[in-house]
């Protein structure tokens, strides 16, 4: 069969459309918003959001955007609205507190997924992505049970995520030693740190020698107090590396590398293969959630305690421990 020139360009034009517009339509048509409560410039919770959003950016190619918001649920609907209208395919609402806007919203426009961090919720476009902190801090309470006398939980706002982690450490320690003491406080807000550090130093006064705040960039104030305080007083950094603030009172470390979790749930519904539950990340999940112990400071976790966690956070990952019930 012979062709002619101008069946020949046809065709050649046509393979190459075919080619190249699946890839150049994509690079122009994902584009990516991300709300948060507060700045993406603290370490912490905020900026773990944010290099999520990167994540999307630097492996998917995607148009990214992002908003700092107060804790304004009429704000949270409007940004929301703001990425939709713009033809955003993905939101992503970083915590539990943006849930109830994006339900709001995802009914005008179903077209976009709604990703809520912190958050079990699974309605339509509308989806949690819930990592299970109940089960490191389960292994911090057994190791404050094992160590210490006392321990203290400050929070940020009675939220599920808060409560859900403070639940893990409570059940860690007790079933150590079930009438190990436990304070437990909350600051109502996730921006206050002369407020985290006040109430890290009340229970410090009270005999906790164990702290964790957990109050998103609040948090840095509980470390300070801590640090303050002197070695006797010890912790665990998490979410972010705080050793810096308190090099001398932290054990371990718990970080979880949600960006790339965020990377392969919005990797799934650009292959058109969204999630049909929602996501849950654990210690199952090592690329996303990680406990390490530190050896470079002047106290550490003594080696049988390492052995007695390490067995206990197997039998987590094999379904055989509930940390948050």
């Amino acid at each position: 069969m012979k062709l002619s020139r101008r069946t020949f360009l046809e065709g050649v034009a046509a393979l190459s459309i075919a080619m190249s517009t699946p890839a150049m339509a994509y690079a122009e048509d994902l584009k990516m918003g991300l709300l948060v409560p507060g700045s993406v410039s603290e370490e912490g919770w905020n900026r773990i959001g944010y290099n999520a959003l990167k994540g999307v950016e630097d492996q998917l190619g995607a148009k990214i955007s992002y908003v700092e918001l107060q804790q304004n649920p009429a704000s949270f609907e409007k940004a929301f609205r703001d990425y939709a209208s713009q033809g955003y395919k993905v939101i992503l609402g970083h915590g539990f507190e943006f849930q109830d806007a994006a339900l709001e919203v995802a009914l005008d426009y179903p077209d976009t997924y709604f990703l809520i961090s912190s958050s079990s919720i699974h309605e339509g476009n509308v989806i949690g992505l819930n990592t299970d902190t109940s089960q490191p801090f389960y292994l911090m309470g057994v190791i404050a049970a094992k160590m210490g006398r006392k321990a203290g939980l400050v929070g940020g706002m009675e939220i599920p995520p808060i409560q859900q982690a403070f639940a893990g450490f409570k059940n860690g320690a007790k079933s150590i030693n079930p009438d190990f003491p436990i304070s437990e406080a909350y600051i109502g807000n996730f921006t206050d740190t002369t407020a985290a550090k006040e109430a890290a130093l009340s229970m410090i006064a009270q005999g906790a020698d164990f702290v964790v705040p957990n109050a998103s960039g609040a948090t840095v104030g509980g470390y300070q107090a801590i640090s303050e305080s002197g070695p006797d007083v010890r912790s665990f950094s998490i979410f972010s590396d705080f050793t810096p603030v308190a090099p001398n009172n932290i054990l371990g470390l718990y970080v979880a590398d949600y960006a790339q979790g965020v990377v392969e749930v919005v990797r799934s519904i650009k292959d058109g293969s969204p999630p049909t539950e929602n996501v849950i990340f654990g210690l199952k999940d090592p690329k996303v959630m990680s406990f390490t112990f530190r050896d470079d400071g002047p106290v550490s976790v003594p080696e049988d305690i390492r052995a007695e966690v390490k067995a206990i956070s197997d039998k987590i990952v094999a379904g055989e421990i509930k940390t948050g019930e």
